[in-house]
């Protein structure tokens, strides 16, 4: 039985990274041996999109108020683009010590996550 997911995020500055993700979103965390840090993430839902090629994917953390978490990101002093509107959501990307992104979205769709906990 599958009972959960294991997301990886590469990075150029994997401490770096990882302080953001303990001190700045506030996930908890175990030591896997050596500094080695797994984070505890929100629930979450997986899609899948059709693609040109087999490659990449995408780490979006998700918010019922998008506006209200840039703006807590800010006052710690985090960079975020530009809000991008789709009729699926409201979507902007983090940007990471390391100068990689991971995106936080509004979704404005049913989600999977909610559905499969009622």
């Amino acid at each position: 039985m599958i009972f959960g997911a294991h997301v990886i995020v590469y990075s150029k500055d994997a401490t770096a990274d990882r302080a953001f993700f303990r001190e700045v979103l506030g996930f908890s965390s175990v030591d896997a041996g050596h500094g080695w840090l797994i984070f505890a993430l929100p629930p979450a839902e997986v899609a899948v999109h059709p693609g040109e090629e087999n490659a990449g994917h995408e780490l979006y953390l998700l918010c019922d108020d998008l506006n209200a978490e840039i703006a807590t990101l800010r006052e710690k002093g985090v960079g975020c683009s530009d809000v991008q509107e789709a009729r699926f959501g409201s979507m902007t990307k983090i940007r990471l010590p390391s100068g990689g992104e991971v995106g936080l979205y509004q979704p404005k769709h049913e989600l999977a996550l909610v559905s499969a906990s009622t």
